[in-house]
């Protein structure tokens, strides 16, 4: 049996990371989140119906609100943070000061965790945006490329400068920790606010025989199902040799084109339509491929749904929950 903590559980990678924790009835799984992303949908509910699973409204920046948690985890996966494009463009400042006072918390939090195994903390592929702008970028980029930071008055920055900072300080904590940089996960329940949901809710609301915009086309991405970023993540808590280690987790293939990606979505939506190719998305990197021989070896584990089979998944929630109108998403 193991306790286990999740911040930022009602969000996307936590809701999935939840579900499957709490499949082993003999894990008692805890979601602590403010709610001010993530809603109470049919979904979340639905989980926390579950005997082994709790959830707490907790305000994670007020250290009074986490002297109220239990001490007792053996695991604290930290993925709560200010994240999204529009936060992170409107709101720089927030990004800098919350992620950092977030984490500082929480591992404050965890040290008081006598019997503590394991911290995982969420950082972010932003970390190599420098690099690609300023150098040459191995693509695939592996864990130990040297880190360049973006300008500092730019707003994009704030986010990969929090994720770096949080790195340094998971590294000088004191607190057996893993961290982890998620590359592209999707599935069925993250929100709007994203690529594959954008070009799934275009397609879907195209007449047939018309055309959807499409920003970046030229882009190029690989893509992560959510049930095979979540088995990674367990596996990397579970082994003890991967503490102190960093992980790209995300695929390393098929590295597609935003347009190819497109023709995907259209494909599956199952509508005659062509690409208007709009300009490239500020701030948006070339291209994202992250190596992932680390995990791979630590693990032997590799991701295992195809591009095809994970936007099918994904198109086919969003179409039964999302575009009726009857439900809403998680953020």
């Amino acid at each position: 049996m193991s306790k286990i903590l999740i911040t930022g559980g009602a969000g996307f990678i936590g809701y999935h990371l939840a579900c499957e924790l709490s499949s082993n009835k003999s894990n008692e799984v805890h979601i602590v989140d403010n709610f001010s992303r993530a809603v109470k949908d049919k979904h979340l509910k639905i989980l926390l119906e579950k005997p082994n699973v709790k959830a707490y409204e907790i305000d994670l920046l007020d250290i009074n609100e986490i002297a109220t948690l239990e001490s007792d985890y053996d695991y604290i996966y930290h993925l709560a943070a200010v994240i999204g494009v529009k936060h992170v463009l409107n709101r720089p400042n927030d990004v800098l000061r919350n992620n950092v006072i977030l984490l500082i918390n929480m591992l404050d939090f965890a040290k008081r965790c006598g019997g503590l195994k394991k911290f995982l903390f969420a950082s972010t592929s932003e970390v190599y945006a420098g690099t690609l702008r300023y150098f040459s970028l191995p693509i695939p980029t592996s864990e130990n490329t040297p880190l360049a930071v973006n300008a500092l008055e730019e707003p994009r920055t704030s986010y990969m400068l929090s994720k770096i900072y949080g790195e340094a300080l998971c590294h000088h904590s004191e607190v057996p920790y893993t961290i982890f940089r998620p590359h592209n996960f999707y599935g069925p329940r993250m929100g709007m606010s994203h690529v594959i949901p954008e070009l799934a809710k275009k397609a879907y609301d195209a007449t047939d025989g018309s055309s959807i915009e499409v920003f970046s086309v030229t882009h190029k991405r690989t893509f992560c199902y959510i049930e095979d970023a979540v088995k990674s993540l367990m596996l990397i808590a579970e082994n003890p040799e991967c503490q102190g280690s960093i992980f790209n987790i995300g695929n390393q293939e098929p590295e597609v084109s935003i347009g190819e990606l497109a023709e995907v979505v259209i494909k599956v939506i199952g509508k005659n339509l062509s690409i208007e190719a709009k300009e490239p998305t500020s701030g948006s990197p070339s291209r994202r491929c992250p190596d992932i021989s680390r995990i791979v070896e630590a693990t032997g584990f590799k991701p295992r749904v195809s591009l095809t089979e994970g936007i099918t998944k994904t198109v086919n929630w969003y179409l039964e929950n999302i575009f009726t109108g009857i439900e809403i998403s998680a953020n």
